[in-house]
């Protein structure tokens, strides 16, 4: 049976297995309690058993006093930047974002619009449980519904500074978007045509019975890369489920892979405002001759969105986010944002006059290999790190996370998931060959 995972944003597991409605239940009171019994605003992806899950999530909140207002399907950054922009306590996103169509989760939201810090989830699950406590039937709380959050955030969108719609509306751009049957089918293509593209739509609807892995990789994108050609269009865009990670096709049908949504949003941000930036331990060190070519900083988190965002916000970064296709642009929020990354990518197509393939070229090029492991139960990780940095001791190493190994030529990332039960190995290097060779040598000490 899948492991129940707990982590800094909520908890995740398969429904039916770990993840269960009374669980969500209980899970919801204590989430209720902790937001002061205020107004809570929960939106889903697409995921056959998200409907079920809310049910469930409004029962526990509302037998606690709290307000629920139902956002409905809609992407993740939508939620968040509806709380940003309310009077809500929080909110709830229900979504398992990458993982497969089995899992679902509770993504915990705080009342100014991101993920909770690691303080405030401390917090959360300490929690006195006999502070939670049931409302008299005249004290519960009551369901509202929202239908305004997509047509909010698409006007946020729209309204960002870098973005001049007019000049990309003469573009006429011919744009194929994957959403994958997830939520971004009923965001993406709005926004696109609002825009001025022709839209091609590939798995539009929300059924959440996904078209392909739901990871937006470059691996997973054949079907899209295909259509890319055939249509002969300017670009294609790939979501996740929950439309945080944006993923880019070339107009030769080519996926350039997660890393190049960030790393183009970076090279054009700051062509337009230059300032410090910042990404994760994961992520390219592309970012780093990025970050040089215009003379700025660079700071480096923890993985996961909140750790980005925090940073960002305390060195006061004007682009951020994790290769996985993760966009964080302060002008809008503090939180990855996969149709904000898409405006980006054709503003920055319009005001250069170049093919996404062309602007691509100009990112220096690294290669990153990545595997995950199940860690078995006779295997503790911490010594087989010990292990691990006697074999690199002339390296530099880093702790923030697990650990990373760093050469001038390599870096070597080994962490445990927060949203899987597994080891996640990455290294990067100049050549590919050698990234899989690396990653290859790391897996071996936990077999």
């Amino acid at each position: 049976m899948a492991k129940l995972m707990k982590s800094v944003s909520g908890i995740r597991g398969i429904v039916g297995e770990t993840l269960t409605t009374n669980l969500v239940m209980e899970f919801a009171q204590r989430f209720g309690v902790f937001c002061g019994q205020g107004k809570i605003l929960v939106g889903r992806d697409s995921r056959t058993t998200g409907e079920m899950l809310f049910n469930a999530l409004s029962a526990g909140l509302m037998s606690v006093g709290a307000n629920v207002v139902n956002l409905g399907i809609c992407p993740t950054p939508t939620i968040l930047l509806a709380v940003e922009k309310s009077d809500a306590a929080g909110g709830i996103a229900i979504t398992a974002s990458h993982n497969p169509k089995e899992w679902n989760a509770l993504k915990l939201i705080g009342n100014k619009g991101t993920f909770l810090t690691q303080r405030e989830s401390n917090n959360f699950w300490e929690l006195d449980e006999n502070n939670i406590r049931y409302q008299k039937w005249d004290k519960i709380g009551k369901l509202s519904y929202d239908n305004s959050a997509i047509e909010n955030h698409i006007n946020e969108i729209l309204n960002i500074k870098y973005i001049d719609i007019q000049e990309i509306r003469k573009r006429n751009f011919k744009v194929v978007i994957d959403s994958t049957n997830g939520a971004g089918g009923v965001f993406s293509p709005i926004l696109l045509k609002k825009l001025g593209c022709e839209v091609i739509e590939l798995f539009s609807e929300p059924t959440g019975i996904f078209s392909r892995i739901a990871e937006p990789s470059a691996e997973n994108l054949s079907t899209l890369e295909k259509l890319v050609i055939s249509e002969n269009a300017d670009i294609g865009f790939a979501t996740d489920p929950d439309v945080d990670r944006l993923s880019i096709v070339s107009e030769k049908g080519k996926a350039l892979g997660t890393e190049f949504s960030l790393l183009l949003a970076e090279d054009f941000i700051l062509s337009q405002n230059k300032g410090s930036i910042a990404t994760n331990l994961s992520s390219s060190m592309a970012s780093d001759d990025i970050a040089k070519k215009y003379n700025v900083q660079i700071f480096r988190s923890k993985v996961g969105e909140i750790n980005v965002a925090e940073t960002m916000k305390n060195q006061n970064c004007v682009i951020g986010g994790e290769g996985n296709g993760g966009i964080i642009l302060p002008d809008l929020h503090f939180t990855r944002d996969a149709p904000m990354g898409m405006a980006l990518i054709l503003s920055y197509m319009t005001k250069t006059g170049k093919f996404i393939s062309e602007l691509a070229d100009k990112i220096p090029k690294y290669y990153i290999s990545k595997t995950k492991i199940e860690l078995s139960e006779n295997i503790n990780f911490e010594t087989v790190l010990l292990q691990i940095k006697k074999k690199f001791e002339d390296k530099k190493f880093d702790f923030t996370d697990g650990l990373k190994i760093i050469d001038k030529n390599f870096w070597i990332h080994i962490r445990k998931s927060g949203t899987e039960p597994i080891v996640r190995i990455i290294a990067e290097s100049g050549n590919e060959g050698r990234a899989n060779k690396l990653c290859e040598e790391i897996s071996l000490y936990f077999k």
